[in-house]
C-alpha cells in the first residue's frame, strides 16, 4: 500500500471520528416537536442503532415498543413526561428481566441503558430530537406503560425516547466537570 494511500485512511478515520465526537457533544434533549412524520426507515434506523449496543453476555435483554397512536401516547405521558403525547413517535426501551434459564438478568438496566444512548445519538445524527425520559423504577411512570402496552410479566419498561423533529433551538449542555474525575484514586 502507498503511503498516501495509508495516509487517506488515517485522515478516514480522524475525520470519522471526528464526526461521532460531533455528534455526542451536540446531542441535546429536545422535549417540544413539529408535525413532521418520522419516517418507518428512520424508526428502523434508531432500532438497529439501539441493539448496536454493548450487552453483557451479549444476552441483549432490550425490547422496545414503538408507539404511534395518539391515545397511546396520551397514556405513556405521565408526570413530566407531557412531551410524549406531542411527539410523532414514541420509543418504549423494555428490559426482559428473567433470562432464557429462568434467573435474574442483574444487568438488564445498563444493557437497556447503554441501547437508549445509541438511540439518542442515532436520532442526533438523522437530525431529529429526542429525549430520555425515565419509567423504572418508578411505579407510577411504569405502571401506566405496563398496562397500556400490555407488557409481560417479566418486561419492565425502563425509559421512553419521545422522538419527533425539533421544534425549537435546543442547544446541548456542557457537562464537563473536571473536578469529578480522579486519576489513580480518589
Amino acid at each position: 500500500m502507498a503511503m498516501g494511500s495509508i495516509l487517506g485512511c488515517a485522515t478516514k478515520q480522524q475525520d470519522g471520528g471526528q464526526a461521532v465526537l460531533d455528534n455526542i457533544f451536540n446531542r441535546k434533549s429536545v422535549r417540544a416537536y413539529t408535525e413532521q412524520a418520522v419516517t418507518p426507515e428512520q424508526v428502523e434506523t434508531l432500532l438497529k442503532a439501539a441493539m448496536a449496543a454493548p450487552s453483557a453476555r451479549n444476552l441483549q435483554p432490550w425490547r422496545f415498543v414503538v408507539v404511534t397512536g395518539q391515545a397511546t401516547k396520551e397514556k405513556l405521558a405521565v408526570g413530566f413526561n407531557k412531551m410524549i403525547a406531542k411527539a410523532p413517535v414514541a420509543i418504549v426501551i423494555c428490559g426482559q428481566t428473567v433470562k432464557d434459564d429462568g434467573a435474574p438478568n442483574q444487568n438488564w438496566t445498563a444493557d437497556c441503558a447503554a441501547a437508549t444512548e445509541n438511540l439518542l445519538l442515532a436520532a442526533e445524527a438523522l437530525g431529529l430530537g429526542a429525549v430520555w425520559t425515565a419509567c423504572y423504577p418508578y411505579d407510577d411512570r411504569m405502571n401506566p406503560a405496563i398496562e397500556a402496552l400490555g407488557l409481560p410479566g417479566d418486561v419492565k419498561p425502563y425509559c421512553i425516547v419521545p422522538v419527533g423533529y425539533p421544534a425549537g433551538d435546543d442547544r446541548p449542555k456542557d457537562k464537563w466537570k473536571p473536578g469529578n474525575v480522579h486519576y489513580e484514586k480518589w
